[in-house]
């Protein structure tokens, strides 16, 4: 059984010496409660800053290690110290949304959402799932096209995996017979995304430009 790990997140407005009191007051508390529910402590974070800010060193390393799940619970003293307006909201989304469980001391254990909350989190939810969707039919529109053009995948692109490619790695050959097939940049990024090239119409065009580039040189 996958033990319960816990990041302690303390935050503070100011650096006054009462608020750096503050910060270390809330360590404390912070520590008593992950002991009183049995949640082994893998890190303590503190920070300076506005809870309306959303640039927060800290806070962005948190939610790196959310996404990476090397943390089950998340500990504050209360909700605020997490973020305050709709930074809070945006933040808390992010949380629930990778499976992290909020204690605050406030609420001696599990944060309870509010309906409104929940509310807009439903409804966030469904958007990004309609984006997903969307995207998605995206680059079966552009894959369609490309066939259509004559392209094949599966004969002129090799080990096109999932895991992504850098710049330097772009089909350059492909790219080029995509446009000579009449596909816009936009449609020839959609499809090299379907196949694993992770890229931008602006890249693909940059680099469409660099090959026009270099054979020109080459003719001087």
């Amino acid at each position: 059984m996958k033990r319960n790990k816990a990041i302690l997140y303390c935050r503070v407005s100011t650096d006054k010496e009462s608020q750096q009191t503050s910060l270390a007051r809330q360590e404390d508390e912070l520590v008593k409660m992950a002991q009183q529910h049995g949640i082994e402590v893998s890190d303590c974070l503190s920070e300076v800053a506005s809870g309306y800010e959303l640039d927060r060193d800290n806070l962005l390393f948190l939610l790196d290690q959310a996404k990476k799940q090397t943390f089950t619970h998340l500990l504050v003293t209360d909700e605020t110290r997490i973020g305050r307006g709709r930074a809070r909201t945006a933040i808390l989304y992010q949380l629930q949304k990778y499976g992290i469980t909020i204690y605050t001391c406030h609420n001696d254990g599990a944060l309870h959402l509010s309906e409104a909350d929940e509310m807009v989190f439903e409804i966030v939810a469904i958007v990004e799932e309609y984006q997903r969707k969307l995207h998605n039919l995206k680059i079966k529109r552009g894959m369609r096209r490309a066939i259509e053009k004559g392209f094949h995948p599966e004969r002129n692109l090799k080990d096109t995996g999932s895991g992504g490619r850098s710049k330097k790695d772009l089909p350059i050959e492909e790219i080029v017979r995509l446009r000579e097939k009449k596909l816009t940049f936009h449609d020839i990024a959609v499809t090299l995304n379907g196949l694993g090239y992770h890229c931008s119409k602006a890249t693909v065009h940059r680099r469409f430009q660099q090959y026009e580039q270099t054979k020109s040189d080459e003719l001087i």
